[in-house]
């Protein structure tokens, strides 16, 4: 009897483990197929400003847009997943020193990055949330683009992408963003200028970076990645729609909410955030209560 239970119990961990295989071999290719694709896309052509003005805002944006969260203080990148399961993953250099982008690298190969999420030679940036900078204004989008242009060097050189084993799964069950170009509609143009005043639409506009976590709905939900809290729900029916505007931005430059909650920056950016205007602010909690 317990000879048939050891059998029996021996075949079903066999096709356990063979199903397993199997399913890891597709995502190996599936994974391997996306990293490769190549993306025939049509460049639109933005105008670069280079005024003290321009690449004041495009300073400010590289902030409030995260950039610095993944790229660095400087923008000479840095390695933020280092994990045997994960893999190693590495935010570009994105000035002209050793390891960054090289000499030759124009604002159109800017526009591709940032707009559709692809290298020079077609195939897509891994983790780089262009779904995101893809909705930026022209305006805003060519401020970034001329203060980056203009960066000082910075010698500092990085591994190639590395996926784990883990980040693959994660990616074939649609749990971690790893191909944002697959996100995007390559042939909407960005819109020319978004208006700065205190409305939903331009709350709107600036929720954009919000969504990575807090989803579409600013409902939140599942951890943004293992070992991480339960993403707030931030619009009227979440803590955010209980506060006052002086709260809601007292929140976001302190990383302390009216409830004495700290928040740590690796859950939720605030210092990013920060940055954001008065203005901006009021108009992103006003676009949020909206919802």
């Amino acid at each position: 009897m317990i000879k048939k239970i050891l059998k029996f119990t021996g075949i079903i961990l066999g096709v356990i483990v063979l199903a397993v295989s199997l399913y890891y071999v597709k995502v190996y290719i599936s994974t391997e197929q996306r990293l490769h694709k190549k993306y025939d896309v049509q460049l639109q052509s933005l105008q670069i400003n280079r005024d003290s003005a321009s690449l004041a805002l495009g300073a400010r944006l590289v902030t409030t847009k995260g950039c610095k969260n993944c790229h660095g203080a400087d923008l000479g990148g840095k390695i933020f997943v280092d994990d045997p399961a994960l893999g190693v993953l590495s935010a570009a250099n994105l000035t002209k020193g050793k390891g960054g982008r090289p000499a030759d690298y124009s604002e159109a190969d800017f526009v591709r990055a940032l707009k559709h999420g692809l290298r020079r030679d077609g195939t897509p940036l891994i983790f780089m949330p262009a779904h995101e900078y893809t909705m930026l204004s022209e305006s805003d989008m060519s401020a970034i683009i001329a203060y980056c242009s203009a960066l000082p060097n910075v010698d500092r050189e990085l591994p190639e992408a590395d996926l784990g084993p883990l980040a693959k799964v994660l990616a074939d069950l649609g749990k971690l963003p790893l191909f944002p170009a697959e996100m995007i509609d390559h042939t909407r143009n960005l819109v020319k200028e978004v208006k700065a005043e205190i409305s939903i639409e331009y709350g709107e506009y600036l929720s954009t970076s919000c969504r990575g976590c807090h989803k579409e709905t600013m409902k939140g939900g599942e951890p943004v990645a293992p070992g991480y809290p339960v993403v707030a729900d931030i619009t009227s029916t979440g803590h955010p729609g209980k506060w006052t505007d002086d709260q809601f931005m007292s929140t976001l430059r302190t990383g302390v909410t009216p409830e004495g909650k700290v928040l740590k920056p690796e859950e939720m950016p605030w210092p990013m955030v920060k940055e954001f205007t008065d203005v901006e602010l009021k108009a992103l909690h006003l676009y949020l209560n909206s919802l």
